[in-house]
């Protein structure tokens, strides 16, 4: 079969009964190119996650599992996928750029603004203060929220489309390396489980960098991808 026949076929692979409300989604594999990216593609990653599908999408680290941060049953699906009590979730979600920072995040000194804003857009995830507005099922009994900005062209597409921040959490751990960077092999293994895949080809192996800021220092709790410019 020609190679266009199989993305085609993929595409459309299986009309799905999974049920939002009214909606019904289509299970998909979107493949993107981030040297000419195909918007019409990218738009249907966000009518998934409008409709509360789950994706799996490309970041400036891993491919990462994200879902609208405001849809409880979302979410829940998404910590079934993880198998992960919801109770105990611990997500953190993606920004397009630091203008939510103040939207999801309590006041931030000059300075660590300062710090973020010179590692942003980058694979490190900061540990802010949350405020009122982080939906209450992503913080529980926590009072600080995750947020990354990927620097990553399709993420970044895929969260200016969508225009508010989605889920950001890995992928089941598996001791196979193609299972979380080989698009092919991660939507052979996990497509059944998700809504849609948005592929933009091999993904990487190492995970963001975790830094904790609620303290008024940069403590990294997590070294993955990227040295932190102080």
């Amino acid at each position: 079969m020609a190679v266009q026949s199989v993305s085609l076929v993929k595409e459309c692979l299986i009309r799905t009964k999974y049920k939002e409300g009214t909606s019904s989604l289509y299970r998909m594999f979107l493949e993107v190119f981030s040297s000419s990216p195909d918007m019409r593609k990218i738009a249907q990653a966000v009518e998934v996650l409008r409709n509360g599908g789950i994706i799996i999408y490309p970041t400036d680290t891993i491919y990462g599992l994200g879902c609208d941060i405001h849809n409880k049953k979302a979410i829940e699906r998404l910590c079934l996928l993880k198998n992960i009590p919801v109770k105990k979730a611990n997500f953190s979600f993606i920004c397009s750029n630091l203008s939510h920072l103040s939207q999801f995040s309590k006041s931030i000194s000059t300075p660590t603004y300062r710090v973020l804003n010179s590692n942003l857009p980058g694979p490190f995830t900061f540990i802010l203060e949350a405020s009122r507005e982080v939906p209450k099922l992503i913080m529980r009994n926590k009072k600080t929220v995750g947020i990354r900005v990927p620097d990553h062209p399709i993420c970044q597409l895929l969260l200016q489309e969508f225009g508010s921040p989605i889920i950001s959490t890995s992928l089941p751990e598996s001791e196979d390396v193609e299972e979380s960077t080989i698009p092919d092999v991660i939507y052979d293994h996990y497509g059944k489980r998700v809504d849609a895949m948005l592929s933009a080809g091999v993904g990487g192996t190492e995970s963001s960098t975790v830094v904790d800021c609620t303290s008024g220092e940069f403590e990294i709790l997590r070294q993955g991808k990227g040295n932190l410019l102080m």
